[in-house]
């Protein structure tokens, strides 16, 4: 793996781990393993950090969801729910790092931009994964919706969603 890359994959955890608030420069460095001068030539700003880190986590979760997909359909959704329980439950206990981002910079265009282009593939693969189009947004806001509340409701969330997609699927015609 390049530099670059695992020097975002290093900020990605601290970020996950840490919260956006929280670590300094010096504190993301030593998370980084290089030195400042390395750190910065890559990443120029603690925004840029964040960037990084959301870029490398975006491709790190649509590989992670993709992985094992079955066809289009109702069983492509329950993949899809069992895998955000497993992405949950291992790499986002406290929820979304997009969102956390997002709520930690607000009116950052380049960070605003980097959460948009996240949540608009996730319209898409939704979209794709359920085989209908129509649906993209709805099934979206349920994904979302178990992201933001499995802080506090866990598998519970993840289910609930997971019904309400399949319901959805089942109840409109095709």
């Amino acid at each position: 793996m390049p530099l670059h890359q695992q020097i975002a994959a290093r900020l990605e955890q601290a970020f996950s781990q840490q919260g956006f608030a929280e670590p300094s420069v010096a504190e993301l460095k030593t998370a980084a393993d290089v030195s400042l001068r390395t750190l910065y030539r890559h990443f120029p700003s603690k925004e840029a950090m964040v960037i990084g880190a959301l870029e490398h986590r975006h491709a790190r979760y649509l590989g992670f969801l993709s992985d094992g997909e079955p066809p289009p359909g109702k069983d492509a959704l329950r993949h899809l729910f069992k895998r955000l329980g497993d992405w949950m439950k291992n790499d986002a206990p406290h929820g979304c790092l997009s969102m956390s981002a997002f709520v930690a910079f607000p009116g950052h265009p380049q960070i605003v931009a980097a959460v948009r282009h996240h949540k608009q593939d996730m319209v898409a693969l939704m979209a794709r994964l359920s085989g209908r189009p129509d649906l993209a947004q709805a099934l979206f806001l349920l994904h979302e919706g178990a992201s933001a509340a499995w802080p506090l409701l866990g598998e519970q969330a993840i289910h609930a969603a997971e019904n309400a997609a399949l319901q959805l699927l089942e109840g409109l015609p095709s």
